[in-house]
């Protein structure tokens, strides 16, 4: 055991992270271990075998964390644009792919995604020049365009909660353009970062609306600035970059990295995309284990057991994502974070939500209430049955009326008899004499009777289970309304 003047830093492995934070992702560091570490790690170079060795770890774990986020969304941008035209699932650069169908459980370029609506993606490089998005009058159906930097922090709102239904045109520019926006544009909206998502959703009640949020979704536009005003068609039959891998999902790849490949994959994705301003502490760290920002990452030119330290730390990041424990606030099981899209400092949340559900919209256009475990405090199992009973007055509230609740494992859905993913406010779903609901969730039908409310889950297999709810009210936000629990069916 090492120790400063400021205290013992303890250096076995599973101590190193110790405690769980935001929604849930555990924290590279304690902040105790993390401030007392500092003076240590500034001599770094200094030290030798496994202090060097272990402090390099302890680093390469906060630091990990950091950048997750950044290295997620560009894979993700990678692999969603290595495609030469416009498609289900991809499209170019500063192109719209359309999801013109609900998706099911082959689809896994994305995590979590939802079943209440139709969705538009592209990512757009805005290192020339800024790009108009221009959407169509819905006509009163639900809509809403998301705008993320590459840190996954949400810099813009355009839709039914903040600019209407109506159509519309509005300026994305990145964070070198000091132009003015032309007559017409309704709003300007910056990113900090070169690149940018942009995620559209339309709310589909039924597979019989295909049709019509299809002819939708072929409105939806992104326009040059440069061009905007004249006749544009974008470019078909766009260069592919071959060095991409399109065999693996940007999720798989990211996990399979080795330390060396992460950090060198984050080192190339800060010339691009800027830290913020209050970041400077953790890009000191970065600094200490050969990070600098707009340069490469040269790992031939860092200390073998700094090295080894820096690939200790994905293995140990992954673990904390993929078991836990997930000790945000809990009420009835469920759980939750209102700061998605605006993380500040808390990296450890952002991160978290790069995993989990990547594209998360702010609180004030959705909320994603998750349960692991059911209300007696049990992990949620595919062998057991299950009730969420929800009264009258209980049922999601929210300004829209527009929610979901799905099951998932590992992020992704598992394919079910009925291709059934999710109940939905659209749905035909059976409510009691009394105005409340019951949703019965288990992996076998319940019974003729009660298949309209019947959300299959994974059979035999542990899960958990996401509510969306649009536009949310705000007693569903302060945390006054409360999500009753969910509970097992005891055999009689």
């Amino acid at each position: 055991m090492l120790s400063t003047e400021q205290g013992p830093i303890s250096l076995r492995r599973r101590n190193l992270i110790a405690t769980a934070l935001g929604a849930g992702l555990g924290a590279a560091l304690s902040p105790a271990t993390s401030e007392a570490a500092g003076p240590l790690l500034r001599g770094l170079g200094e030290l030798k075998g496994d202090a060097e060795e272990e402090l390099a770890y302890v680093l390469a774990l906060e630091c990990y964390v950091y950048g997750f986020p950044l290295v997620m969304m560009d894979a993700t941008r990678a692999v969603m644009t290595a495609t030469s035209k416009s498609e289900q699932y991809k499209a170019p650069i500063n192109q719209f792919g359309r999801i013109r169908t609900y998706v099911d459980p082959d689809f896994k370029d994305c995590v979590r995604i939802s079943v209440n609506s139709l969705w538009a993606f592209s990512f757009i490089d805005l290192d020339k020049e800024p790009f108009v998005y221009s959407q169509p009058d819905t006509q009163g159906r639900y809509i809403v365009m998301q705008a993320l930097n590459m840190w996954t922090d949400d810099f813009a709102s355009v839709g039914s909660r903040t600019t209407g239904t109506g159509a519309g045109d509005f300026l994305i520019a990145g964070p070198t353009w000091n132009g003015v926006a032309p007559n017409g544009i309704k709003q300007t909206f910056r990113s900090t970062t070169r690149y940018a998502s942009v995620l559209v959703q339309i709310a589909c009640h039924s597979p019989a609306e295909f049709a019509a949020i299809n002819k939708l979704q072929d409105q939806l536009q992104l326009t040059p600035l440069s061009a905007w005003g004249k006749p544009y068609t974008p470019p078909s039959d766009v260069p592919i970059d071959t060095s991409v891998d399109t065999t693996a999902t940007p999720y798989d790849q990211v996990r399979l990295m080795t330390g060396e490949m992460f950090f060198k994959h984050l080192a190339a994705a800060l010339k691009d995309n800027a830290p913020y301003r209050d970041d400077t502490k953790t890009i000191d760290k970065l600094k200490r284990i050969g990070i600098e920002v707009g340069k490469d990452f040269d790992p031939s030119k860092i200390d073998p057991a700094v090295l080894r330290g820096i690939n200790r730390a994905p293995a140990e990041v992954w673990y904390k994502l993929e078991t836990g424990p997930y000790t945000a606030p809990t009420v009835n099981g469920w759980q939750g974070a209102l700061n998605i899209g605006r993380f500040g400092t808390d990296y450890t949340t952002r991160a978290f939500i790069a995993w989990f559900g990547l594209g998360a919209l702010t609180s004030d256009d959705a909320v994603y209430p998750t349960a692991f475990v059911d209300g007696d405090g049990n992990v949620l199992d595919g062998a057991a049955k299950y009730i969420l009973h929800l009264e009258k007055d209980e049922i999601f509230p929210s300004e829209s009326g527009v929610w979901s609740i799905s099951p998932y494992r590992e992020n992704f859905y598992v394919r079910n008899a009925i291709n059934r993913y999710g109940i939905t406010s659209a749905m035909p779903i059976k409510y009691n004499p009394d105005g409340s609901l019951d949703i019965h969730i288990q992996a076998q039908s319940p019974g003729a009777d009660k298949e309209t409310n019947w959300l299959p889950c994974p059979p035999s297999l542990p899960f958990n289970l996401s509510v969306r709810v649009y536009q949310p009210k705000t007693a569903l936000k302060d945390g006054t309304f409360k999500i009753p629990p969910i509970r097992r069916v005891r055999s009689s």
